[in-house]
């Protein structure tokens, strides 16, 4: 019943905004030129909407069934065709029985005589008018379509961003225990005494690793922090052969850089570089113009086992996941130095989720402000230059040619207030968002 009236409504809307089109090209076609018929516009005007109400109903079914039935392939050629042709043939339908209850049921005209008058000059104009109202009708439908298009490859690229970014991060947790057995393995061999101070510090490391690893960027300092600790726990094992430099603080406590990235790159530097006390390790970490840089110097061992490619790579696919900003590595004969972005609200191509959403909220209010203001500005000037017009008329003319403004204006202020409260009269109020907050919901979608 609700959509029954809603189509109701609109066709009400569509056939009396066609019928001022009419009353526009006759005034200009000279028909007014000798008076206006009042009573001849209003017999015109309700048969006007015998015939909107009748095809818009039809047609707006057909659409109702096309949607229903065929939404996927809508808008291919052949559904397209098939469209276009439901609507020409349901069209011809409701003409007839407009007509027939124009001239039968209000005119009394024998059914016979009706039948023997029809002519296609008869159905010619209602024909164009209803195609023309189909084919606008088809690219509103097609606008949403290209909409839920849209909503899906969104939610698509997103669904795929977040699960690859969540298996970049699961990666963690084998990849630092591997190698964090690794070197347990070896300090049992070297010093069994250090091995269980090691294994007791690994578990509260480890513990860090479990609660960091499930966020996308955690505070410089933290990570530095946690840095300071992972090194401790290789001094474990190399005693005095790493030497380790890196702040206390950052010099922005709002900067962030990704779980972890800095253990990996000490792992890294221990498992790709002699360590001994003869050749001691130089590992240092400093900020340098928004980069948080790592940089080791570079005794390569003989022999070492094949890299699995794990650290390095899972740091640049999660920072390029999160931000445009690269992360940069050089090497020289002597020196290793990795260049990890920090990212803060001012700088990061970046947005967490809580952020985007508050912007866009921020954005769709102030558009939806501007939109109110400038609807109140249009009522403003409706409610100042139609009384002006009305006086001018009044004092020039006895042909009432106010009322083609007073109208026209009227329906554009009154579609100007439905875009701009978020009523649609075709699908309520606020269906694009409700639809897209639907789809968005729908896991199956």
């Amino acid at each position: 019943m609700r959509r029954f009236t809603r189509h109701l409504a609109s066709a009400a809307l569509i056939g009396t905004l066609i019928y001022f089109v009419f009353l526009a090209v006759h005034y200009f076609t000279g028909r007014f030129d000798g008076g206006v018929p009042y009573p001849s516009l209003w017999e015109e005007y309700w048969q006007n909407m015998i015939f909107s109400v009748i095809l818009y109903m039809v047609n707006a079914y057909w659409f109702q069934y096309l949607l229903t039935h065929h939404r996927q392939d809508l808008f291919t050629a052949k559904r397209f065709a098939i469209g276009i042709a439901g609507n020409v043939g349901l069209s011809l339908v409701g003409i007839f029985i407009s007509r027939f209850i124009l001239l039968v049921g209000i005119h009394q005209k024998s059914v016979s005589g009706f039948l023997a008058g029809e002519t296609v000059e008869a159905y010619r104009l209602s024909m164009l008018i209803a195609v023309v109202v189909a084919l606008v009708f088809y690219g509103i439908w097609y606008y949403k379509y290209r909409q839920e298009a849209k909503v899906k490859e969104q939610k698509i690229i997103a669904g795929t961003a977040s699960a690859k970014f969540d298996a970049l991060k699961n990666q963690l947790d084998p990849h630092f225990l591997f190698n964090s057995l690794n070197v347990l393995t070896s300090l049992i061999e070297e010093d069994p005494y250090q091995a269980q101070k090691f294994t007791t510090s690994l578990s509260k490391v480890y513990r860090y690793v479990l609660e960091q690893k499930n966020k996308d960027l955690v505070s410089v300092d933290e990570e530095m922090q946690f840095a300071r600790t992972y090194v401790r726990l290789l001094k474990m094992r190399f005693e005095d052969s790493i030497l380790f430099d890196i702040p206390e603080k950052s010099s922005d406590p709002e900067a962030k850089i990704v779980p972890l990235s800095l253990q990996l790159l000490l792992e890294n530097a221990v498992k790709h570089n002699v360590v001994t006390k003869t050749k001691p390790l130089h590992i240092s970490v400093y900020e340098q113009h928004g980069v948080l840089v790592v940089k080791n110097n570079i005794q390569e061992k003989q022999v070492v086992r094949k890299s699995s490619g794990v650290g390095l790579w899972n740091i640049r696919q999660r920072y390029g996941i999160l931000t445009d900003r690269e992360v940069q590595i050089h090497q020289t004969d002597s020196e290793f130095r990795v260049h990890l972005p920090m990212l803060t609200k001012k700088i990061s191509a970046m947005e967490t989720q809580q952020t985007f959403l508050e912007d866009k909220r921020y954005e769709k209010a102030k558009k939806k402000v501007e939109a109110i203001k400038g609807f109140y500005g249009n009522l403003l000037a409706y409610c100042i230059v139609i009384p002006c017009l009305t006086i001018l008329n009044y004092n020039t003319t006895s042909f009432p040619w106010v009322i083609f403004p007073i109208f026209g204006w009227a329906f554009g202020l009154i579609a100007h207030g439905m875009e701009a409260f978020g009523y649609n009269p075709l699908w309520g109020k606020r269906w694009e968002e409700r639809k897209m907050r639907e789809y968005m919901e729908d896991d199956t979608f």
